[in-house]
């Protein structure tokens, strides 16, 4: 963003004092961070109030600074706006800024995959387009308008991640954003003790529509029952769906290499495609990226080309070296059921390596039926031939014990994720596969850095 301050003062309809024509280059929220012609936002929460920090960032390169119009003691030799409240005053300054902006707007969100498909986004169209994306998790009330306003008038296509845990926030940050393209990748379970059930995060997920513009596209997962319940009920919305079944565009097969992913596709787009990460989640995933592609004119060619050269965010299906030739994948950034059965999925179908380990961590976040989701997974562990699973977690100890019957070793512990890698350590060889996953909290990734080549 660059804007005259007085223009800010418009956006935000405020006074203030020693407003000059500064120009300002960028926002921060966080004084440790300032740049050189920041406009510097104070937050006042419980611990700490940032407008004791307001003449440092200045003096540190800042151009002004919001100041709350209810904080006693203004510094009157600083240049400040006066509002009312500093997240809202953020948040209109993105809608206005947004307003002004020349650019295509992509927004993805969805219980699992939202990060991978962002990422598979900007990398099939950043050869092509000025891209920016969501940086990190800054997919909120506060981290989206802080990716508004860091999107440069130059700017072709911005991708917008989108997260929640409750009703009425995506149509928020939908209606800020205002998205030429819609993404939802999936229904899953996770917020399910926000949202009382998949019905209630389908809803929740499927208010991406609010903000879509006239001309806008809604793409989802074809596969999905209550999308596509949603989706029939607003025939008004042009969509787009993609999945494995009879979606509009559709994978037929998958084959894992070690490089990545190679797949068959049919529909909208024809012909095979790569990707550089694992897992038929993420190829659907890839999915949506394709066909925001193809409407925004590029070649099938181009597409291939783009795909080929994605880098995904770590700790999603990420192949890692490991000891002695092996192949850990470092899918630990999150999980719940429906991730988990894809990554298990993963798992049964890939001959990239013939002994095949996973380790589990905990799902967190699941509400009340969260040990009949742990103890779930054992129906599909029983089916699939591997040589072991390691569990991680208390919540874990409930799949344990459904796990009496299965061919292959099984380990638990609640919390000794070093008693995990010490184990698994001497099984490691140039024919084993570790993939990890479990929920953030779990960091099961602590295993995969145990177990790396450059340990050694």
């Amino acid at each position: 963003m660059k804007r005259n301050i007085t223009i800010i003062q418009q956006w935000l309809q405020a006074d203030g004092q020693n407003i000059n024509e500064q120009l300002i280059t960028g926002v921060c929220i966080d004084s440790r961070n300032v740049q050189e012609g920041d406009l510097f936002i104070p937050f006042r929460g419980e611990q700490v109030n940032g407008h004791r920090f307001v003449e440092g960032a200045i003096n540190r390169g800042a151009a002004a600074a919001l100041w709350l119009k209810d904080e006693p003691n203004p510094p009157a030799h600083l240049p400040l706006i006066f509002v009312e409240d500093a997240e809202l005053a953020l948040q209109q300054m993105a809608r206005s800024y947004r307003q002004e902006l020349d650019c295509k707007v992509i927004g993805v969100t969805g219980s699992n995959g939202k990060t991978s498909t962002k990422d598979l986004i900007a990398g099939v169209l950043s050869p092509y387009f000025s891209v920016k994306k969501t940086e990190g998790n800054f997919n909120n009330e506060l981290g989206l308008p802080l990716t508004l306003l860091s999107v440069e008038d130059e700017t072709e296509i911005a991708i917008l991640e989108m997260g929640m845990s409750g009703f009425g926030e995506i149509s928020f940050l939908t209606t800020l954003a205002a998205p030429d393209f819609a993404v939802i990748t999936n229904i899953g379970e996770a917020h399910m003790q926000d949202l009382g059930s998949r019905e209630g995060i389908a809803k929740a997920k499927f208010e991406i529509i609010d903000g879509l513009s006239n001309e806008g596209i809604l793409l989802y997962d074809g596969d999905e029952p209550l999308l596509r319940e949603l989706t029939a009920s607003k025939p008004a919305v042009q969509s787009v769906s993609f999945g494995y079944g009879q979606t509009d565009l559709t994978v037929q097969e998958i084959h894992s290499t070690d490089q990545g992913s190679s797949f068959e596709i049919t529909g909208m787009l024809q012909g095979r495609f790569t990707i550089p990460v694992y897992g038929a989640h993420q190829v659907k995933n890839a999915l949506a990226a394709m066909l925001i592609a193809n409407k925004l004119g590029l070649t099938d060619k181009q597409i291939k080309d783009g795909l080929q050269h994605t880098v995904l965010t770590d700790m999603r299906m990420q192949p890692v070296a490991g000891l002695n030739g092996s192949l850990l994948i470092n899918d630990a950034y999150n999980a719940a059921p429906t991730s988990m059965r894809a990554a298990f999925r993963f798992m049964q179908e890939t001959s990239v390596r013939q002994e095949k380990w996973l380790v589990l961590g905990d799902m967190l976040e699941l509400g009340e039926e969260e040990q009949a989701y742990h103890e779930g997974l054992a129906e599909d562990l029983l089916k699939m031939n591997l040589t072991g699973v390691a569990l991680l977690g208390s919540r874990m100890k409930w799949l344990a014990d459904q796990l009496q019957d299965f061919a292959g070793e099984v380990m638990w512990t609640a919390n000794d994720a070093e008693l995990i890698a010490e184990a698994l350590r001497p099984k490691l060889t140039d024919q084993t596969v570790v993939l990890c996953k479990g929920s953030r909290g779990m960091r099961v990734e602590r295993i995969i850095n145990a177990l790396k080549e450059d340990t050694l």
